[in-house]
This record gives structure tokens, C-alpha cells and sequence, in this order.
């Protein structure tokens, strides 16, 4: 049985504060569309898993005897094989570029899942600029499907692990994936080395040995609210209020942007 997880009292956010650190200030960035999101068109329901072979889930980590989630974001070089796959071009390549939070909602010509940040990524960076669908739908094919806000919070706070490595406690709860602090998140004013997201397992394995469950990208989720979409943990542009449980935030689910991936869950063996 799972442990009981406090349900999130969670918000979507109408405007993101100015971050900190550094962003390119080119003239396409200067004179990108911006868009309004809170207008996003529905998204479709989440598909059911269908039979696949090793597209990446023999990796995943179990949770108790429940399920299965991957142990890191769902990196270029995975999102890249589905769309090849199956024959598709990724929402932000075919409308021009994602988005970025400047004097609003901002689209970046050219950045991508290929190259999140306008340079091109490593086949480990997590995927982003994905929108819901483009995530439900890649979970399936590799076997799975989004987490639901029970399952992502019981994996990035409760410790499920018989005998885990110091300083974590089989069956503890943790206030952050990272366990009693936030230290070791990718997180906005981290003294880590990454002005931007990390490379998958750049940082310390947290809690049930997953890495950036705090920090580096949100990730979507299974739960809807109407048109919205729920997304967990928090990214590189915020600080270590949004890596908690009830920091999660509604996103409209056809939107996609810098900050924001995913990871998915499996059936337990």
C-alpha cells in the first residue's frame, strides 16, 4: 500500500517572475511572438501504454512493488527515437521555436528539444519544450504512461527503498526529492555549475536514487484540471519552493517551453 502523501494545494501560474540568471538578448529573442497561453487549445486524453520492447524502461526504478519510474528526465536522444519512430516533428519545430518567459510569454525562433536553450543539446540533456500530449503519447509508446501526482510525490518523497544509502530512511517522508534540504537541486542561485538545465544524473541521486526530481525541468503529469495539466518539481528557474509537494503547478497542456519535461512511470515487474 502506498503511504499517504499530503495533497497539493496546487496553483497555475498566471505570470512566472523575471529569473536571475543570465538569458540571451538576441534581436529575433527582442522580437519573438509572444504568446498568450491561458488560450491553449484542449489536449486530448492520455493514451493507454501499449506492448513495447526496451525503448528505455528496463532502466526504470521500482517503488515499492507498485510501479516503475525512470530514474532520470526523458533525455534528446529517447524523445528523438519516438519522433523518428513514429514519424513525427515535434510542436515546437513545426511552429517555429518554443517558449521562454522575457516581457511575457516569448517564442524563441530555432529552440527545440534539439536545442532547449538555442545551442545544440547533449543526447543526455533532458527533453524539453514537449508539450502534454507529446509526453503522454512518447510514455506510451515506451511501454508506460505520465505519473499521476500520487505516484510522482510517493517516488520524490517517500524513501521506498529496503535499505537505501546514507543519509536516507527506508519509509521516511522527505520535504524535497533531495531529502531534508535542497541542496543538490539544479535550482535558481544554485552554486552548481549550470546557468541552465543539467545533462540527466548531473546531480546527486535523491531520494529512491532519482535524480532532478527537484529542479532542472518540470514534469508533466497525468492529472487534469479542464485544459491544464499538472507539472511537478520545479526547474533551473526557480528556487526550492516549487520542488515541494505543494509548489506543483498547472500548465496549459499544448504548451511547451524551457523549463519543462517529463518522465514516466512502468508496471512493476
Amino acid at each position: 500500500m502506498l503511504t499517504t502523501v499530503p495533497r497539493v494545494a496546487a496553483t497555475r501560474p498566471d505570470s512566472d517572475p523575471r529569473s536571475r540568471r543570465a538569458r540571451p538578448r538576441t534581436a529575433a529573442a527582442r522580437s519573438a511572438l509572444a504568446v498568450a497561453v491561458a488560450v491553449a487549445a484542449p489536449a486530448a486524453a492520455q493514451p493507454a501504454a501499449q506492448p513495447a520492447g526496451d525503448r528505455g524502461a528496463a532502466a526504470a526504478v521500482p517503488i515499492g512493488d507498485a510501479f516503475r519510474i525512470d530514474r532520470v528526465e526523458v533525455p534528446v536522444a529517447r524523445f528523438d527515437a519516438f519522433l523518428k519512430a513514429s514519424g513525427r516533428t515535434s510542436t515546437a519545430e513545426r511552429e517555429g521555436g518554443g517558449f521562454e518567459w522575457g516581457a511575457g510569454w516569448e517564442r524563441r525562433p530555432g529552440w527545440t528539444f534539439r536545442a532547449p536553450s538555442g545551442a545544440p543539446a547533449r543526447p543526455d540533456d533532458p527533453a524539453a519544450h514537449v508539450s502534454w500530449q507529446e509526453a503522454a503519447d512518447f510514455c506510451a509508446w515506451a511501454g508506460g504512461r505520465l505519473p499521476t501526482r500520487e505516484e510522482w510525490a510517493q517516488a520524490a518523497y517517500v524513501e521506498r527503498r529496503a535499505a537505501p544509502p546514507a543519509p536516507f530512511v527506508a519509509g521516511r517522508t522527505y520535504p524535497y526529492p533531495t531529502g531534508d534540504s535542497p541542496a543538490g537541486a539544479n535550482l535558481q542561485g544554485a552554486a552548481d555549475g549550470f546557468e541552465r538545465h543539467a545533462p540527466n544524473g548531473a546531480t546527486a541521486a535523491g531520494v529512491n536514487g532519482l535524480h532532478e526530481m527537484a529542479g532542472n525541468v518540470w514534469e508533466w503529469l497525468a492529472d487534469a484540471r479542464g485544459e491544464d495539466r499538472l507539472t511537478a518539481g520545479g526547474s533551473w528557474w526557480y528556487g526550492a519552493a516549487q520542488t515541494r509537494a505543494d509548489g506543483m503547478q498547472w500548465k496549459p497542456a499544448r504548451f511547451f517551453a524551457v523549463y519543462v519535461g517529463f518522465r514516466c512511470v512502468y508496471p512493476p515487474r
